[in-house]
Order: structure tokens, then C-alpha cells, then sequence
């Protein structure tokens, strides 16, 4: 039997590290400890949810406890590449919130570290990794439902919350940008669908529209990217309208030779009720799937992983190009007034 694997938590700064810590109690992972600087405003609600997991008061302890299998990090963004290097170098496993790095800089440090110690480095997309609808997307694009992939359009909505936002949330040498933050998401689904090991980033760009205290700040991004046999169109914003009963309307269009397949991820605004509204479209009619028992393989994937040196739940190549094309398209974009 594998040694159970133990995992320390390195910076609280976003509410995704509550299901990074939550999902691996769930598959009896022990979670020694966490540390994160201060108190951000995340910090309640992780006490609520994991109240006896104990805090540290030096991230050193953790880092140097030779115990660890893995730090998951969920800080600010410029921050979780300094927190991923340290903890490779210490021979240690790494799963990052996304973005995972700010800066092509900061991805060109982890890439060579990664190379270097042989570490694992894992971005969790959890608007693919923590849907269960997108493993079934996944299903039934191999399984040649809908033929060849040819195009993508993904819509990656968000509510902004003002009054809940720290400071750096508006500072984009914080957090990369909208494109480099939101849009990563669209760019792995568009890669790991089509099966594309690179893509080209054909146009993009971003806006603010709604924040002028925030000047830097952009609420509006989209991105255009193409292969030789593909392409695929994302649009990403914080305009979520409180009317809407969750943060974001998020949608996934996948177009093929054979069908399409239409997603809205977390809300049908027509009023059905839950999550994961999946509708598949092809030349024998149209039908609703169901996704409630779809797997979400990620976790227990890196867990196994973590434990035989194998890259199942997403290849390191992957989760590079993702977070590189994602500051491609940050690097391009036209600001739109």
C-alpha cells in the first residue's frame, strides 16, 4: 500500500484553496499544517470548513519537513511561482490555483526548476477539473460523438464583488491580467479538447469598462487562438449581474464534423435546477446527458501521481503551454477604450 500522502497548504489568498485542501481530506490525504501571511479575508472561511488543521507561524517549518509530499498554494498570483520554486527545491510536489505564474519570467523559473528536481507542477483549472459535465465533454468528444473537433467558444463570466475584493485583486502586476488569470481556463479547455500540443494567438484583447479608480484593471478580455485544424474563441469579464443565483454563467460550445455539444457549467438561466446542463446535438436528434455521476478524476489522479512519478491527471507539457499561451495573449492584447 502507498504511504498516505501528506500536504501542507502555503498561502490562503483565494477561496479555490478550499477545495484544494478539501478535496484531498476527502480521498485521506493528511494535511500537516498550512501557513499564509496575515490574515487575507479567505482566512474565516478556511477556519470554518478545516478548524482543526493547525496554522505555522514560519512557512520554513513546512518547507523543511522532509515528510511532505506535496504544497498546494493558493496566494496571491506573483506570489505562487516563489512558493512553487521553494518547495520543488525542496523536493516537494506543487498544485497551484491558477494563474500559476504572472509572468513569462516566473514560468520560465518554473519550468527550469521543474526540470531540474523532476517535481511535479500542476495548475488545477478546476472550471474543468471541478465540473463534472467537462468529464463527460471529454467522454463523448473521444468517444467521436461529434466527429473532429473544430472550433471552441467559451464564455468564462464572472461576479466582482467589490466590496470583498483585497487590494491586489485591481493590481494587474499582481495578478497578470484578466486574460492570464480567467482566460486560462478557456485556453486548457481548448487545448486538452482539440488535443493540440500548441496553438497560434491569432487576436486579443482586454477593456475596463466598469472600474476607473482601477485604472490598471481590466473587467474584459477575449482571445482568439488557432491550430492548423482548429480554433477556438473565449470571452472572459467580471459583469456577472446580481440577478444571476451564482458567480457565472459559464459556457462551453464544442463544434465538430459529426454534432455539437453546448455546456452551460453552473446554471440554466431557462430555470432548470443544479448544475452541469449538458446537450449534445447530432445527426440522430438531441438529448440532455447526464453528469451527475461523471467522475472528477483530477485529484485522485495527482494522488497517484504524486506517489508513482507518472503524470495521469495532466501532462507537464500541458500545464506549461496553458500558462504560456495565457501571457501570449496577455502580452498582445489591444486595450479597447
Amino acid at each position: 500500500m502507498a504511504t498516505r500522502l501528506r500536504f501542507a497548504a502555503i498561502g490562503l489568498d483565494h477561496r479555490h484553496i478550499y477545495h484544494q485542501v478539501g478535496r484531498l481530506l476527502e480521498l485521506g490525504c493528511e494535511c500537516v499544517g498550512y501557513w499564509t501571511e496575515g490574515e487575507p479575508q479567505t482566512l474565516a472561511g478556511f477556519l470554518r470548513r478545516f478548524p482543526d488543521l493547525t496554522r505555522f507561524e514560519n512557512a520554513d517549518r513546512l518547507y523543511e519537513d522532509p515528510t511532505i509530499h506535496l504544497v498546494v498554494t493558493a496566494a496571491i498570483p506573483d506570489l505562487r511561482s516563489g512558493i512553487a520554486v521553494r518547495a520543488m527545491r525542496h523536493g516537494m510536489d506543487v498544485m497551484v490555483d491558477k494563474p500559476g505564474v504572472v509572468s513569462l519570467a516566473q514560468l520560465r523559473e518554473v519550468e527550469r526548476v521543474q526540470t531540474e528536481t523532476g517535481r511535479i507542477w500542476s495548475v488545477n483549472y478546476s472550471e474543468r477539473f471541478e465540473v463534472r459535465a467537462m468529464t463527460r465533454v471529454n467522454e463523448l468528444i473521444q468517444a467521436g460523438a461529434i466527429g473532429e473537433v473544430v472550433h471552441l467558444t467559451g464564455f468564462g463570466p464572472h461576479r466582482i464583488n467589490r466590496h470583498l475584493r483585497p487590494p491586489w485583486f485591481f493590481e494587474r502586476a499582481r495578478t497578470g491580467g484578466i486574460l492570464c488569470d480567467i482566460a486560462s481556463h478557456q485556453i486548457d479547455q481548448f487545448l486538452h479538447l482539440t488535443g493540440a500540443p500548441d496553438a497560434d494567438v491569432v487576436a486579443a484583447a482586454v477593456a475596463n469598462r466598469t472600474n476607473p479608480d482601477y485604472p490598471g484593471f481590466e473587467d474584459y478580455g477575449e482571445v482568439l487562438l488557432r491550430t492548423e485544424r482548429s480554433t477556438g474563441f473565449s470571452r472572459v469579464d467580471w459583469y456577472t449581474p446580481d440577478g444571476l443565483p451564482t458567480w457565472g454563467d459559464g459556457r462551453l460550445m464544442v463544434v465538430g464534423t459529426g454534432g455539437y455539444i453546448d455546456l452551460r457549467k453552473y446554471v440554466d438561466i431557462a430555470g432548470a435546477p443544479g448544475t452541469d446542463h449538458l446537450f449534445l446535438v447530432d445527426n440522430d436528434g438531441m438529448r440532455r446527458v447526464e453528469c451527475s455521476n461523471a467522475p472528477l478524476p483530477y485529484y485522485e489522479a495527482l494522488v497517484r501521481d504524486v506517489h508513482e512519478r507518472t503524470a495521469t491527471a495532466m501532462s507537464q507539457r500541458h500545464c506549461f503551454k496553458v500558462m504560456e499561451l495565457a501571457l501570449r495573449a496577455q502580452a498582445v492584447a489591444q486595450r479597447m477604450q
